[in-house]
């Protein structure tokens, strides 16, 4: 019960004993008074006149005495209410492809890795719980970052993804490996890979297939996402007299076939990135989906008030006390 939006009572049903106050008034001034019976008026009129305030004082110091008693029993307190908001989170692994084919033009305003990096990194701005670890891969698979969230090294990690720096070719399957080696015991039930690449498995030891089966095994989800536009497209093929790229254009191979079986088989989902603002669509699409529940619990702590009104009404029984022993008549 809320008193004035201050404070609340515990036990409210106390306060009916106040209905006791009235009954008690209405009782003194109907019952019969004692009376002294004088002979004469000029007897009467010749007493004592002080002492007239003593009467009222008890009564009042009497009747707050028992309405303070009373509200300490209806229990008053306060209470501050504390929100508190806990989430699982998501283990999150991103495997990048930096093979030498990363570096095609057909993603402007530059190339693949870079405009991948890019939507990459606004994907992990708007983590706030889940745990996000970085494994990139060519001919070969390495972990960058195991999972974190200390979310500024994954950004740092992310940005200094360069193609070239593993031995080119394409890896899927040890991709695959790597990544769900970082994820099978990590905490929580929500474990997702998210594997972007735009070529054709070409190399490493471990089967795309066998390491997606062993991820599901794990309850690991893989969403593929395919990178190339459709058609030709100006890839790398060496570098010029002046040290740059030299670009031709060739077919864009990516494996769809492959990477919808794996996606599949895991309960993820493969997708294809044409362009800049189909690769930013589907990383919000996949943060969408990924959605980790957030469990919010309301802790109320009390802090109870009794204390003052049983203080108050003991003082008041006190000073009623006080008064009678100074002022009251003998008997």
């Amino acid at each position: 019960m809320k008193v004035f939006g201050l404070f609340e009572l515990f036990t409210p049903e106390a306060l009916w004993l106040l209905l006791l106050l009235p009954a008690w008034w209405l009782w003194r001034r109907l019952r019969r008074k004692d009376a002294i019976v004088f002979s004469r008026t000029p007897a009467l009129a010749a007493g004592p006149r002080v002492g007239g305030w003593v009467p009222p004082a008890i009564f009042t110091l009497r009747n707050l005495a028992l309405a303070f008693l009373v509200l300490a029993l209806s229990r008053p307190r306060s209470g501050a209410h504390t929100e508190t908001q806990t989430s699982e989170g998501i283990n999150i692994v991103l495997a990048i492809d930096l093979s030498s084919s990363m570096l095609a033009l057909d993603f402007r305003p530059n190339n693949r890795i870079e405009v991948a990096k890019a939507t990459v990194k606004q994907f992990i701005a708007r983590r706030t719980s889940d745990r996000i670890g970085v494994v990139a891969f060519a001919g070969e698979a390495l972990t960058q970052v195991p999972l974190t969230t200390d979310y500024a090294v994954v950004q740092q990690a992310v940005s200094n993804l360069q193609a070239g720096q593993l031995e080119d070719g394409t890896a899927i399957g040890n991709a695959i490996a790597t990544a769900a080696n970082r994820l099978r015991d990590a905490p929580g039930k929500s474990k997702v890979i998210i594997l972007l690449t735009d070529g054709v498995n070409n190399r490493g030891s471990i089967e795309p297939l066998a390491a997606a089966k062993a991820a599901e095994a794990y309850g690991i989800k893989i969403y593929g996402i395919g990178v190339g536009s459709i058609g030709m497209a100006p890839v790398p093929v060496g570098r010029n007299a002046a040290g740059g790229l030299r670009y031709e254009y060739q077919p864009v191979e990516i494996d769809e076939a492959l990477l919808t079986n794996i996606a599949r088989m895991t309960g993820g989902r493969y997708f294809r990135a044409r362009d800049a603002a189909a690769l930013k669509t589907i990383y919000a699409y996949i943060d969408q989906m990924e959605r980790a529940p957030v469990h919010s619990a309301t802790v109320v702590q009390y802090s109870e008030l009794y204390r003052w009104p049983l203080i108050l009404g003991l003082l008041a029984l006190f000073a009623e006390l006080s008064v009678v022993a100074w002022k009251a008549p003998l008997p």
